[in-house]
């Protein structure tokens, strides 16, 4: 889809009830970026906390469904209401729990219909964001990339998350399956068709997503490409059995060979106690492109920097492959910027065109935004509009 087709999705208006530290809160925002501005513990990540349960998954912070409500006795309900703008024009979208259900499920609702999860408002609003916990992506475990590549390609495939789960639920079965001291084979068998189907499934989504970003990346090294860029670039590959199989190999001959490499394995994986391969084990490979290091090598100022070029280029890629700019949440990320990298990033976002939403303490870090920005005041419990 053409610059001149691309719809640049946005909310209007975004209100929540019993939500955080919210009892209630209603917003209305324009076209231009949104600064929370408060200090630490104000609240202003338990606002795009819950614009990112407008994104299939479990929100910026991972939390469960009885974390999202404010502090009161007795179970609780939450919720989170937002009007989106998109390509099917103006829609409300909205999630929550009821007080005191039973289930304590959460439900998702469309102009005030139920739909079956978070994955159906994907064909209305796109969601991306950078927090301080993603600090440590490169130095971290590689279960933290997983799901930080995880969350890569939901932002395209809304169907993903629910591939990723029945994955884990797959490899449970069978890790149960081979604890037990007499199993019948044919259940085994059947565990492992499934689990096979599932792990290349989730390992060519990450391959295509991952993929295509390496080509946007490239697509746009020549300004970068002498090692004096703000934002460096990023090189990303995928690092796992599967997938280098899936480089060469049709899909259906990798899974006849996983599935027959889970059948060989099970004296393996049962001394184990858990499956020693697949995609559940996949690492993704980051380096700092101009240097030509791995990523953890760099300083922790480069490591920032090549974090915020990796989400700009996976934003840009969501916009390639949906046809609509996402809507961008940066949680503290331009208070550790220098002047230089702020305006750089400033200049960044406004090229992408996506409606931003910040957080900050510091004023003086968004003056370079000044009259094009909305700024809100937070306080504990309340938001309001700066004149």
């Amino acid at each position: 889809m053409s610059a001149a087709t691309t719809v640049t999705a946005r909310l209007a208006r975004l209100r929540l009830t019993d939500f955080r530290s919210y009892p209630s809160a209603d917003i209305r925002v324009g076209k231009g970026p949104i600064v929370l501005l408060g200090q630490n513990g104000a609240g202003k990540t338990n606002l795009l906390e819950a614009i990112s349960l407008l994104a299939p998954g479990r929100g910026l912070r991972r939390a469960t469904l009885d974390q999202f409500a404010t502090r009161r006795p007795g179970p609780q309900g939450w919720a989170v209401s937002a009007v989106v703008e998109g390509a099917y024009g103006e829609v409300v979208l909205g999630t929550g729990v009821e007080a005191d259900s039973e289930a304590r499920t959460r439900r998702c609702r469309i102009d005030g219909e139920t739909v079956g999860s978070a994955a159906a408002f994907a064909a209305h609003i796109r969601i991306v964001w950078l927090t301080p916990d993603m600090d440590g992506l490169f130095l971290g475990p590689p279960s933290e990339r997983r799901r930080f590549l995880d969350r890569l390609v939901l932002a395209v495939d809304a169907e993903h998350g629910a591939r990723v789960n029945a994955l884990e639920r797959a490899l449970r079965s069978r890790n149960r399956l081979l604890e037990e001291p007499t199993t019948d084979p044919r259940y085994l068998d059947a565990v492992e068709q499934e689990l096979a189907a599932l792990a290349i499934a989730v390992a060519a989504a990450r391959m295509e997503t991952v993929q295509r970003l390496a080509a946007g990346i490239a697509q746009g090294r020549e300004a970068h490409d002498d090692g004096a860029s703000l934002f460096p670039w990023a090189t990303v590959a995928l690092d796992g059995e599967v997938e280098r199989a899936l480089a060469t190999e049709p899909a259906t001959v990798v899974e006849d060979h996983y599935r027959m490499a889970l059948r060989v394995a099970r004296p393996r994986d049962r001394a184990a106690g858990r499956t020693l391969e697949g995609p559940h084990l996949t690492d993704l490979l980051v380096g700092h492109g101009p240097k030509a290091i791995p990523a953890g090598q760099g300083s922790t100022g480069e490591q920032k920097a090549l974090l915020i070029g990796l989400g700009l280029a996976h934003a840009r890629l969501v916009t390639e492959m949906t046809g609509g700019t996402p809507v961008m949440l940066l949680d503290d990320v331009v208070a550790y910027l220098d002047p230089e990298r702020r305006i750089a990033l400033f200049a960044a976002l406004d090229a992408l065109g996506a409606q931003v939403w910040m957080t900050g303490a510091d004023p003086s870090a968004f003056a370079a935004l000044a009259g094009r920005a909305e700024t809100f005041a937070v306080t504990p419990g309340h938001i309001e509009k700066h004149a």
